[in-house]
């Protein structure tokens, strides 16, 4: 019973304090003086600053607008100062304010502005610096949590709300977590992460520039760079605000198997995606087909492939559909690529003519390859037509197949054309039967 009641017994005094300060500071705004006047040239200031936000912000763009051939970082840093005008507007007039109230009066009657021009300079330090953190919901947490911080530590009231938020707490044995404690890791592994992101893409881009590594080894690279950062930083954070994961084995062993038979799929692709990676079976630039598609490979993710295809369209491809599944890769150990294609023509031509005549036509398009000259033989005598297979290579199967298709068998329709060799369709005749 005494260890329920201590904590709840901090937590009143905590709130007490904390309740008292604020009543301290209002009784001083409310009361005719000096403190009073502080207060009311800020929020005058802050009026102007408000009021000069939306004129300043449209002569900034204006500005930007005649001005061509910005960089998309600094459009961005554009963008971010236009949205915070106001603070910065807010915070100069404070400094000036503050600079010249030094000089003409005592010390403590401006002391207010000071307090408010360090906090306005929080504020736009701490939003400029949440940039870096590129998830949206964890940026917003960062940053609202840096901004409540920075407003209590400058009010002198940091420690009372540090009290009152580790007096909510939930304990369980030896296991304790406060909203105080939750409220910094989360903070903490936010910056810890960003420092993990930004040293993982210098890293990838050091990786990605060694030409001595295979594409599909730098993709396991960087993941892996990727994993051991984010590993570290998160580690770290959580050490660094005194939580004791020890105290969550159990529980986490619990979720785990329960995670374990809900994302079997989820568990399988990420394997697979390490064994093609390993295997080097398929790697950026490839070109594969699986099924109707047909594309070449843009990346390898740690959970899908996405595939571009000759429309523009990008599948994205499970890994485990690539490892169990056929998938011809056409630039596996070279980019050389055979096509046949077929043809007839009519009993009266000469075959050995029609055979020239197709290997000559299907040299002379672009992209055939002329050192693996083309060749065409006859595979069979049809009803109507004596049957051909015209087989040629190509080493560009990024540019497509079915076009090179298309302009050989354009090719042959022309130079048959002007040899008079005629390509045979069949035909019925119908013949009108009279009545008897």
């Amino acid at each position: 019973m005494q260890d329920i009641a201590d904590p709840f017994a901090d937590f009143l005094v905590s709130m007490q304090a904390l309740w008292a300060n604020v009543l301290g500071f209002i009784s001083g705004v409310v009361e005719p003086g000096w403190r009073q006047n502080q207060v009311i040239i800020i929020v005058v200031l802050a009026f102007v600053a408000w009021a000069s936000h939306a004129r300043s912000g449209a002569v900034l763009q204006n500005w930007v607008r005649s001005h061509e051939g910005w960089e998309k970082w600094q459009l961005r840093v554009v963008v971010q100062i236009k949205r915070r005008l106001g603070l910065i507007w807010l915070l100069l007039m404070l400094a000036v304010t503050y600079g010249i109230m030094q000089s003409v009066t005592w010390p403590s009657r401006s002391y207010l502005v000071g307090v408010a021009a360090e906090l306005v300079f929080a504020w736009i330090f701490i939003a400029f610096a949440a940039q870096l953190v590129r998830n949206r919901p964890m940026r917003r947490i960062v940053t609202w949590s840096l901004w409540v911080y920075a407003t209590l530590y400058l009010l002198d009231l940091s420690k009372d709300a540090a009290a009152f938020l580790d007096g909510l707490a939930l304990e369980l044995g030896d296991f304790r977590l406060s909203v105080l404690s939750l409220i910094v890791a989360i903070v903490v592994i936010g910056l810890l992460a960003t420092m993990a992101r930004i040293a993982s893409q210098a890293t990838a881009g050091t990786i990605r520039r060694n030409e001595d590594i295979s594409p599909s080894m730098q993709v396991l690279a960087v993941k892996g760079v990727q994993l051991l950062t984010y590993g570290i930083a998160f580690y770290m954070g959580v050490n660094a605000v005194g939580i004791d994961l020890t105290g969550l084995a159990v529980l986490s062993g619990a979720i785990g198997v329960g995670l374990g038979f809900g994302l079997q799929k989820v568990v399988s692709n990420l394997v697979s995606g390490v064994i093609i990676l390993l295997d080097k079976s398929i790697k950026p630039g490839d070109v594969i087909s699986l099924g109707e598609t047909f594309g070449w490979i843009q990346t390898l993710g740690a959970r899908y492939a996405s595939v571009v295809t000759r429309d523009g369209k990008e599948y994205l491809i499970p890994n485990e559909d690539l490892i169990t599944g056929q998938v011809v890769n056409w630039s596996h150990s070279n980019d050389f690529v055979r096509l046949d294609i077929f043809f007839g023509t009519a009993y009266g031509d000469d075959p050995h003519l029609v055979r020239k005549l197709a290997i000559a036509a299907a040299a002379s398009v672009d992209r055939v390859l002329v050192d693996k000259a083309p060749v065409c033989h006859i595979v069979g005598f049809g009803d109507s037509s004596v049957d051909y297979i015209l087989r040629f290579w190509i080493q560009d199967p990024t540019g497509g197949l079915t076009n090179i298709r298309g302009n050989v068998y354009l090719a042959l329709w022309n130079s048959f054309q002007e040899n008079n060799i005629s390509i045979p369709f069949p035909q019925r005749e119908v013949r009108m039967l009279e009545d008897t």
